[in-house]
């Protein structure tokens, strides 16, 4: 179904369903929003507190639609089939947003964006150190690449090889179905690895030229001197003449040890070399730099996008490089959007706003203070707004910084409802901490890192309705 802004005929009057707590709020938005809007938006209230507990089947049950409404909005939280209630009224259905702030924003969806999601930038990801590694782990890591996005597994060898097992190894992963490359410089590696079905090497150079003219695969050519270019036109030009497909590595150095002169060197050899393929290891910065590898491989993604460097080797060595495949995957859909579409890389792609949220949505002052005036039950809301956490239920409305100290007023005597309390206060105090958007009840976002949560009021709310409770 498409979104409510982009038919150019008006489609007559659309229904927002909801629940009696968050009604005033809604109205007020759709209000604001109702002179811009190519609708009439109506409000439906139905007769439930809180309106991330309604379901299809309770919603198709209980609503009754006035005869003029021609589309209905469901709550974003609303769970179940929204074909029931598309058949008991009539009328086509889709659900709203979660969080009420984000209407604005999803009433501005446009089908006509660029599309997006493309890439051409090949993800070769090493998995260091295979001769330590038995074959599960072998497998259980090059699956998860996979998964990630990788498109070549890199079969990493050690310095003090060669390594017996090296076919064994290509051959298991090409059973699987995965396109696979072998890093070392050892001919005693290189040569048993092509054989068993490799299809890159990383890498030759003028100490192992020789063996290239042979392999009947493609192979990735760096300097001699790893902090210059020396040797690699020579190197070049013998894989002409010999009509062996290589990628050229000019080799991206660390932070203080040349990362700026590398970067040349990648335009060096562009300009030198304006047609041939470019391969960068991203993991010599994201490795080696204190500090978290998303945002550095969006950049250099974005570097080798400008420059055509089409491939891209990453590790998951270090710790804070654990996610690097999946942070690579999405950079280059992202990067590729900017350069093709000549758009910017910015409200693009949530996934990788990992540690912070977009934009942190506020619902004002005035708005907490009138929901605290129409609750009617015991059961507690919280909040995060302007750096405090705020609690609110039926006879209080409490804020503050100190987590311990607003539970100590908040009176409670039941042990779950305290654990899950405590775990929401937790939750709340780490948005406020980030600044990131907190909704109770509902997993923090953290990119495409997010474990999604089952909402607990929604479980409870099913279990009364079944009877299990």
């Amino acid at each position: 179904m498409g979104p409510l802004t982009s038919s150019a005929k008006k489609p007559g009057v659309v229904g927002f369903v909801t629940g009696r707590l968050a009604e005033p709020a809604l109205r007020s938005r759709l209000e604001k929003l109702a002179p811009d809007l190519p609708f009439e938006p109506r409000v439906i209230t139905l007769n439930i507190a809180v309106a991330a507990l309604m379901t299809c089947d309770w919603v198709a049950r209980k609503i009754e639609l006035p005869p003029d409404v021609e589309r209905l909005v469901l709550p974003g939280f609303c769970a179940g089939e929204l074909d029931r209630v598309a058949a008991g009224t009539g009328t086509a259905v889709e659900r709203g947003p979660k969080d009420l702030r984000e209407l604005p924003t999803w009433l501005g969806r446009s089908e006509a964006e660029s599309p997006y999601g493309d890439q051409d930038i090949d993800i070769v990801a090493e998995i260091n150190h295979v001769p330590r590694l038995d074959e599960q782990e072998i497998l259980a890591t090059a699956r998860r690449y996979r998964g990630d996005g990788a498109d070549v597994i890199d079969v990493g060898c050690d310095p003090d090889g060669p390594f017996a097992r090296v076919a064994d190894i290509v051959r298991l992963l090409r059973d699987e179905g995965m396109r696979v490359s072998i890093d070392s410089l050892d001919p005693r590696e290189i040569e048993p690895a092509v054989a068993a079905g490799a299809e890159l090497v990383l890498s030759v150079n003028g100490t192992n030229i020789e063996i290239a003219r042979s392999l009947g695969c493609e192979v990735v050519v760096i300097p001699d001197d790893p902090g210059t270019l020396a040797g690699l036109d020579e190197s070049v030009e013998k894989l002409e003449t010999w009509g062996v497909p290589y990628r050229i590595d000019p080799i991206i150095e660390p932070i203080g040890f040349g990362f700026a002169r590398s970067l040349g060197r990648y335009l060096t050899v562009r300009e030198r070399y304006p047609d041939a393929e470019i391969l960068m290891g991203v993991g010599n910065l994201t490795e080696l730099t204190d500090a978290d590898s998303c945002a550095v491989n969006i950049i250099l993604l974005g570097f080798c996008q400008e420059l055509g460097v089409r491939s891209v080797l990453t590790t998951e060595v270090i710790h804070w490089a654990s996610s690097s495949v999946r942070e690579c995957d999405l950079a280059r859909r992202l990067v590729h959007f900017a350069c093709t579409q000549g758009s910017l890389p910015k409200h693009r792609e949530p996934l990788l706003h990992v540690l912070r949220d977009a934009r942190v949505l506020t619902h004002g002052r005035e708005f907490l203070c009138e929901l605290a005036e129409r609750i009617k039950d015991r059961n507690f809301r919280l909040f995060v707004e302007s750096d405090e956490i705020h609690v609110i239920s039926n006879s209080r409305h409490l804020r503050g910084c100190d987590p311990f100290a607003l539970f100590e007023r908040m009176d409670v005597d039941d042990p779950a409802h305290a654990f899950y309390l405590g775990y929401e206060m937790a939750k709340a105090v780490t948005a406020r901490t980030l600044g990131k958007n907190y909704v109770q009840d509902e997993a923090l976002r953290w990119g495409f890192l997010t474990v999604e949560e089952e909402s607990h009021l929604a479980k409870k709310a099913r279990a009364r309705e079944s009877g299990e409770e």
